[in-house]
């Protein structure tokens, strides 16, 4: 009876394992489907802004390293001056934009996101047409948010309202989306308010981005 039991058991445990084993695959398997949604989504969104804008001159590239140590969420790009990218270049997931190309080597690139306290990008709300610029500070950064700054007090910029960018600049062209209003707060320094803007896109959360060489 106990040699019995030995053997059912072990029979028992290894049941479990190859169980454990499957579950482990269908996992991989989802977490690969979701990547490949995403990558769709990702082409779909950009294949769009293609066709709107036949101009535009795009090199697509992989996140090959992050620092986790930055709270401003920086991150370096498979792809360098050989492959055409240069120093302030946008750069986008779909039609979001993640932030500018700050430091450009050969092979690779560091990108300087929406988060970051040295970043600004002339903006505008989508309804109101409001004008003005968008940049960020380190306690903003920490939450994953940047602002949409100098706003009068009696803007008409409200809750969930869409912030694209104005394209005053050289190298980022008008319309691409930053994010979505959250609130407005008042300027603790003078009479001025700001919206507090989450960005459409999470920098840690993508693997691909394409960066516009030109437009």
């Amino acid at each position: 009876k106990i040699a019995g039991n030995v053997k059912g058991d072990e029979a028992y445990v290894q049941e479990i394992q190859k169980l454990q084993g499957q579950v482990g695959e269908l996992e991989a398997q989802l977490v690969d489907y979701e990547n490949l949604k995403k990558q769709n989504e990702l082409y779909k969104e950009f294949l769009g802004l293609r066709e709107e804008n036949e101009n535009y001159e795009f090199v697509e590239a992989s996140v090959i390293a992050r620092d986790s140590a930055d709270i401003y969420k920086s991150f370096t790009i498979s792809k360098g001056s050989v492959n055409g990218v240069e120093q302030g270049n946008a750069v986008l997931y779909g039609k979001y934009l993640v932030g500018v190309i700050e430091k450009v080597y050969p092979t690779y690139s560091v990108v300087k996101t929406l988060l970051s306290a040295d970043f600004n990008v002339s903006a505008y709300e989508l309804i109101s047409g409001e004008i003005s610029y968008v940049t960020s500070n380190a306690s903003l950064a920490k939450e994953n948010k940047c602002k949409m700054a100098n706003l009068d007090s009696a803007t008409k910029i409200a809750y969930e309202s869409i912030i694209c960018t104005a394209g005053l600049g050289e190298n980022i062209p008008k319309g691409l989306i930053i994010g979505t209003v959250d609130e407005i707060e008042g300027e603790a320094t003078d009479i001025s308010s700001y919206a507090v803007i989450s960005p459409g896109v999470d920098p840690n959360e993508i693997n691909t981005c394409f960066v516009l060489t030109d437009f």
